[in-house]
């Protein structure tokens, strides 16, 4: 008699399955034992990871071992336990149903239930939890496969607890997926950007390497590949009530975690408890403390389709998210705040130049703190390993002089995993400076191209590494980029930032999409091995310029070159005298803008930074902002009774001013000398004020 093609079906998928040995020998540990140690094993995971394909082999190894069994696939099945017993009893030629349960009763030998897709029965799940199953007799195992955990009513049951077997599933290990492209044929030199879209899920490798079987030469990109995210979100993210839950699935995607004061900012929505509980309880949502997560798979999925399909609704999720983060920025300190930046950071993970150089753990066991003496053995060592004697010299002097610029990167039990040391050069004594070759190249550098002016701080990250991988990618390293970025936005006054590189060439691509210019002039050399340096000019293009900068990068498909660099105007520095003058002259032509246009100040780190102007030059806002900012510094001297006397003056010079100065100290009541004295008070006071703006000590990140 020929093979039948059912058989040939069953051969050709054993052929192709790959891994699931755990849960095989899970399986078949349990039907070799002489009583079964458990008598339901309850499957589950989100569609399209391998549960029907496991079954099929759970199949196989019965038929192989002479142990009859019947497969039922509930999607074929109405939930009513007769439409159940008719389908189970035809599965496995039995009787008629009603004798069914007796059948199995009767047979001496161990018997194998299998039933896939059980969600389709949610409505006799109490029925055959209660009923059904315990009426079976203790021979026959049956397994339960389905896309969610089973019912609270499985796991809290007394009886239950002990008679029962849980087992996630989930996606192949990283060498199960290689083995399965081989199997399909796919040319190894694909198989990394491969797993890095699929993460090992079973449909995801399976569709991709349909697409290679099409068209060979292909090199997977997402995005170009529609049919592809398309097919893996139908069977991925099945029945969605209607668009505000599918909008509110898109935004999960975007963002690093989801809460729900996060949903109801990018939904522009008041109430979005209920889409928040939806999403809360998918299969493929993860739960941590800092709020819900999808799986990677379908983060990916969705974020590929939606830059594909809606592009302008990617971006403008993205738009609310940075406004988000921004606003709590401001609100948040220490690690709350670190957070902040990783969740800003994470918005550009799609971008090419980035991808590579972070690695995104949402459930991160690795936490930042201060340096404890304790630490300082463990933090020398690090540096001895990874750059000798002569760095770990420099390093502990460093340690030692400035020990509250050093974070420490911790693991689970407390132990230090990697750091970062930042060196306030403002504050160093100029013999620490000359004495390190890392310090004296910065602050020659500083006083050739950009020295500081009185209250302005420059810093120099001059350690950082992970105690395993040095300055490699790793969680540790994605870490300390993510706390020099919070020192950027949180430190005040801060002028210039030095950030040295074992390998510049490595990390030259995202440095400079995130605005770190290569600084061949203060590279330096220790112990004979050369160190490149990046760094940015906090004046030239302040915190709010640069996050907008990014900004325009964030959601670019292009790589670094094609991306619009930074090509405004340079910003103008002043000494605290020329800025003095400069802001007298803005006085007197407040009400010009013609002679306001040409004042120095719009090119003010301060005017820049009120209105993010990155790579267009708006006069227009830029004059608007200068006199906001003016009109803001007058206006609080109204806080102070001391002070008000010198508000009046400016108010009525330059605010709302009278035709002279003598017609407003007589409309005051006071005599021209006082008026005088008052006024060339106010103006000090609102320079001082503009000036700590200026240096960045009182400025706020802007909200764009």
């Amino acid at each position: 008699m020929p093979a039948r093609v059912a058989d040939r079906l069953s051969v050709a998928r054993h052929n192709q399955f790959v891994g699931r040995d755990v849960e095989l020998a899970l399986f078949q540990s349990a039907l070799t034992q002489p009583e079964l140690p458990y008598f339901v094993l309850y499957v589950f995971g989100p569609g399209g990871v391998g549960k029907t394909a496991l079954l099929g082999e759970m199949a196989s190894i019965c038929e192989q071992n002479d142990i009859p069994v019947g497969f039922v696939d509930a999607r074929q099945v109405e939930p009513r336990p007769g439409a159940f017993l008719g389908a189970l009893g035809s599965a496995m030629n039995l009787a008629p149903p009603s004798s069914l349960v007796q059948a199995l009763g009767s047979s001496a030998q161990r018997n194998v239930i299998l039933v896939d897709s059980y969600d389709m029965l949610a409505p006799l799940d109490n029925w055959l939890r209660s009923t059904f199953l315990p009426q079976l007799p203790e021979n026959v195992l049956v397994v339960l496969a389905g896309s969610s955990p089973p019912a609270l009513a499985w796991r809290t049951d007394p009886g239950w607890q002990s008679l029962i077997r849980i087992v996630p599933l989930r996606n192949l290990a990283p060498h199960e997926s290689r083995a399965y492209l081989a199997k399909r044929g796919i040319p190894p030199q694909q198989y990394q950007v491969v797993l890095e879209f699929t993460h090992g899920h079973p449909l995801a490798l399976s569709l991709v390497a349909d697409v290679f079987s099409q068209r060979p030469d292909v090199t997977l990109q997402p995005e170009q590949a529609p049919d592809v995210i398309r097919t893996l979100l139908e069977r991925l993210v099945q029945k969605v009530p209607g668009p505000a839950h599918r909008t509110a699935l898109e935004a999960c995607a975007v963002v690093r975690v989801t809460t729900e004061s996060l949903l109801a900012e990018l939904l522009a929505m008041p109430d979005v408890h209920d889409l928040f509980e939806w999403l809360r309880g998918l299969s493929f949502i993860e739960t941590s403390r800092q709020g819900l997560f999808p799986h990677d798979l379908i983060r990916n999925a969705l974020n590929a389709d939606l830059r594909w399909r809606n592009p302008d609704w990617y971006s403008e999720l993205h738009s609310r998210a940075r406004a988000y983060y921004a606003g709590r920025l401001q609100t948040s300190m220490g690690q709350a705040q670190q957070r902040v930046v990783f969740d800003y950071i994470f918005l550009h993970r799609d971008n090419p130049v980035v991808r590579p150089f972070f690695e995104w753990q949402t459930n991160s066991d690795i936490c930042g703190d201060s340096m404890q003496d304790s630490d300082v053995a463990a933090l020398l060592a690090m540096v001895t390993k990874h750059e000798g004697e002569d760095a770990a010299r420099l390093a502990a002097g460093w340690l030692a002089r400035q020990p509250g610029g050093v974070r420490v990167f911790r693991g689970p039990e407390g132990q230090a995993v990697g750091f970062m040391a930042v060196i306030a050069l403002h504050e160093a004594a100029p013999e620490d400076v000359s004495a390190d070759p890392a310090t004296q190249s910065a602050w020659n550098y500083l006083q050739q191209r950009a020295p500081l002016r009185p209250g302005e701080r420059a810093t120099l990250v001059r350690n950082w590494m992970a105690e395993q991988t040095y300055q490699s990618v790793s969680p540790i390293q994605s870490l300390i980029f993510v706390t020099a970025v919070q020192l950027y936005l949180s430190t005040p006054g801060l002028a210039f930032t030095f950030f040295p590189c074992a390998q510049p060439e490595f990390w030259d691509a995202v440095l400079s999409y995130a605005g770190m210019a290569r600084l061949p002039e203060a590279d330096f050399e220790v112990g004979g091995r050369p160190f490149g340096v990046f760094g940015h000019d906090w004046r030239a293009v302040p915190p709010g310029a640069w996050l907008a900068l990014l900004s325009e990068r964030e959601v670019a498909s292009a790589p670094l070159d094609a991306v619009s660099p930074y090509t405004g105007e340079p910003l103008v520095v002043l000494s605290r005298p020329d800025f003095e003058i400069a802001l007298r002259r803005a006085l007197q032509d407040f009400s010009r803008l013609d002679a306001l246009r040409a004042n120095p100040l719009v090119r003010s780190r301060m005017v820049i930074e009120r209105c993010s102007c990155v790579n267009e030059i708006d006069l227009d806002l830029q004059v608007a902002a200068l006199k906001s900012l003016v009109e803001e510094a007058i206006q609080q001297l109204q806080a102070s009774p001391r002070d008000m006397r010198c508000y009046r003056a400016l108010y009525h010079t330059y605010l709302q001013p009278v035709p002279t100065q003598e017609q407003a100290a007589e409309l005051l009541g006071v005599p021209f000398s006082t008026f005088r004295r008052h006024l060339t008070a106010g103006i000090g006071r609102v320079a001082e004020t503009l000036w700590q703006r200026e240096l960045g000590i009182s400025e706020k990140l802007s909200n764009k």
